[in-house]
């Protein structure tokens, strides 16, 4: 009989332990885990009690329970109305009660358990009265034929992991077993001091208690240690990052009142404190010799293009470049139109150019030459200029919009076209709870813009039941017929096999041939070529009905727009659903924003009810957050962190405490050079951070 031995290093592939194998390894990545390290890490994100085992007799119906009884019958089947495969199965225990047991598309359980096998289930109680008590799906363990031999997996406490297809708790619990005697070895990036200020375990403890916990209180202690860490590393880089930005120094540019003058006089409106205050904010940081790195923080529609202007403008009063990288062609051409509108005629000689992959070669040749020359104050565009061919004579300002949508390296790359360090500026339309913002870009500092421009009218938000479609159609017409105009958002560009949700494509069509057959209709996806003509010719009002799909997200400007109808609108997110809304209401007329779920349950409508209750994108976001939690909002994995450092950004006294202890390292220990894990860490964040 073959001994499997178990790998003596924690960066081993995860394969090398008993019974993964390397399908069961290709699943363990689609969860960020190849190594045993990883796995060891990756705690339980919660636990199923099932109890000690319980006689059948005492059973009852809804209750979690444990059983240990002996197999009496089992059989593979397949039902004959679903053809779906099961696995039925009677246990009885030693007072003779029975228990029947049924795995749906489980065949390989007939293979391993047996008539006459003792075993342990564990499961929810079910009442049928066809079969009587019941357990659908329950695990299993056998416990090898010893009659007084208790369950080691099975029952108790039962650790939930985060799963794909293929995978169980159960199967990963039996490999985390394994390796947690390698625990020992995990090193521990946490600093002794800090831990013992905190009260926090080392970090072997911590995996050995949150994997196999004796209690609730010691999961809770497991939990808060990890979660501390995680942050600290973060923080560190975060720490790390704004010193190496005060290594380089950039050009200070000196408050001019005559400039906020002129720029407020050419705007045509009032600015709104909150965007009084973030432009403070910034030409404040923009005359200092450290870069300003600066995150504006803003609800949709809250005015934050108007605050980036008014810094293009101080820097231009100073000599000094800016530009303006957006994620969209159709973005870009819209900032093109909005700082031309602000700056070009109260600032004789302060010309915008526009630099996007779809323009001839002449005209990108022109606006590089314009722009490496100094004639022109302010380039806006996209990727396009982070291109080699790109440079600046005296880059002073770099404003980057939507700048989750860039990595850090493409940010990085525009702030490089200056011969030094220009100031920067990001925009986000997505309202992120201050909490999240700090953990996510800890390394800026924050402006919130949660206040609208006066006289903006509140958009009609509505949830509309799939059978009442037309009444949706109605609004639209007759919204058209006083000469408005309309969107009608799909989750796809094409019908898919899989998902049962609306195309663009498809509903382009049926739309044309079926419902407004005597109106103007357009279709906008990101596949297709010409978006900036078709848009224009929305903005211009020649299409009527605007069929597209999440590429009008942020930036699209047309105030004539009043309505915005959204198919499948369970499938999207409510910070991407107030995004679509911010689309509309732009103008003094009333807008309405009509929501139709492909997946009318309870849960869907409940969520979806939220955006016909608050229209303030900061309370949306901070109420999805309670319903769902950090991670759901957010997506853990999208921003490189754990559920569980996730979930603790909902204690904002946690993270002030992470941050001071990251910045008092830093500060004894520059460059954590005297910490060789936290340096090598913080050096592997800054890399994930980076990534495009």
């Amino acid at each position: 009989m073959a001994i499997l031995v178990l790998p003596r290093t924690l960066d081993a592939a995860v394969e090398k332990l008993p019974d993964i194998g390397p399908t069961n390894a290709k699943r363990l990545e689609k969860l960020g885990i190849s190594t045993i390290r990883d796995l060891l890490l990756a705690l339980p994100f919660g636990w199923q009690s099932y109890g000690e085992p319980t006689p059948i007799a005492s059973l009852e119906e809804g209750s979690p329970a444990t059983v240990v009884g002996i197999v009496k019958t089992i059989n593979p089947k397949q039902s004959l109305r679903r053809r779906i495969k099961l696995t039925e199965a009677t246990i009885v225990d030693d007072s003779g009660s029975s228990l029947r047991l049924v795995w749906f598309n489980m065949p390989f359980v007939a293979k391993q358990l047996h008539k006459g096998d003792r075993i342990a289930v564990a499961g929810a109680v079910k009442l049928s009265r066809y079969s009587g008590l019941n357990m659908q799906n329950p695990h299993y363990e056998r416990l090898d034929g010893v009659e007084d031999m208790q369950p080691a997996r099975v029952g108790g406490m039962m650790p939930k992991y985060h799963l794909v297809d293929g995978l169980s708790s159960r199967r990963i619990a039996r490999w985390v077993e394994s390796a947690l005697p390698l625990a020992g070895q995990l090193e521990d990036l946490l600093p002794v001091e800090v831990r013992e200020r905190h009260h926090l375990l080392d970090v072997g403890d911590a995996v050995r208690r949150g994997h196999k916990p004796d209690n609730d209180e010691e999961y809770r202690e497991a939990r808060r240690r990890m979660a501390f860490a995680e942050l600290f590393e973060l923080q560190a880089a975060f720490a790390l990052m704004r010193a190496n930005i005060a290594l380089e120094p950039a050009t200070p540019i000196r408050y001019r009142q005559e400039v906020i003058e002129g720029f407020k006089a050419g705007l045509g409106f009032e600015l709104t404190t909150a965007q009084r205050k973030a432009v403070w904010d910034a030409y404040r940081d923009m005359e200092g010799t450290v870069p300003m790195n600066r995150l504006l923080n803003g609800d949709v529609g809250s005015g934050k293009t108007a605050v980036a202007a008014a810094c293009v403008a101080m820097a231009h009063a100073s000599g000094l470049q800016s530009v303006v990288m957006a994620p969209t062609e159709i973005l870009a051409r819209q900032h093109l139109r909005r700082f031309r509108a602000y700056l070009e005629d109260s600032f004789p000689g302060l010309t915008v150019e526009l630099l996007v992959s779809s323009q001839s070669a002449p005209e990108r040749r022109r606006v590089r030459a314009s722009a490496a020359s100094g004639h022109c104050a302010l380039v806006v565009g996209t990727h396009a200029l982070i291109e080699d061919e790109v440079g600046f004579v005296n880059l002073g300002l770099a404003v980057v919009d939507e700048q989750h949508r860039f990595g850090t390296r493409q940010r990085e790359l525009l702030r490089a076209k200056g011969l030094g360090r220009p100031h920067f500026l990001a925009m986000t339309a997505t309202p992120i709870p201050r909490t999240l913002a700090l953990a996510l870009y800890g390394e800026m500092t924050l402006s919130t813009m949660d206040q609208m421009p006066p006289g903006r009218t509140p958009v009609e938000t509505e949830v509309i039941d799939p059978d009442n479609r037309a009444r949706a159609y109605d609004l639209v017409r007759k919204e058209v017929a006083a000469g408005r105009q309309a969107f009608v958002i799909c989750p796809l560009i094409d019908e898919s096999e899989t998902l049962a949700a609306r195309s663009a494509t498809a509903e382009f069509e049926r739309l044309q041939k079926d419902v407004f057959t005597d109106l103007k209709l357009g279709l906008i996806h990101g596949r297709l070529k010409d978006k900036e003509q078709v848009m224009q010719s929305f903005v211009a009002g020649e299409i009527q009905v605007l069929v597209a799909t999440a590429v009008v997200e942020v930036g699209v400007d047309v105030p004539n727009a009043t309505v915005m109808m959204i198919e499948g609108a369970d499938r999207f997110g409510l910070a991407q659903l107030h995004q679509f809304r911010g689309r509309v209401g732009r103008g003094a007329a009333q807008a309405w924003c009509l929501l139709l779920a492909d997946d009318p349950s309870e849960a869907a409508l409940n969520r979806l009810s939220l955006l016909t209750r608050l229209g303030d994108g900061f309370k949306l976001a901070e109420e999805d957050m309670r319903m769902r939690g950090m991670g759901e909002l957010m997506g853990p994995r999208q921003h490189g962190m754990s559920d569980v450092a996730m979930a603790s950004l909902q204690q904002p006294e946690l993270l002030s405490e992470v941050r001071q202890e990251a910045e008092r390292i830093l500060e004894s220990d520059p460059g954590f050079e005297n910490h060789p894990l936290l340096k090598a860490a913080t050096a592997r964040r800054l890399e994930l951070t980076s990534i495009s």
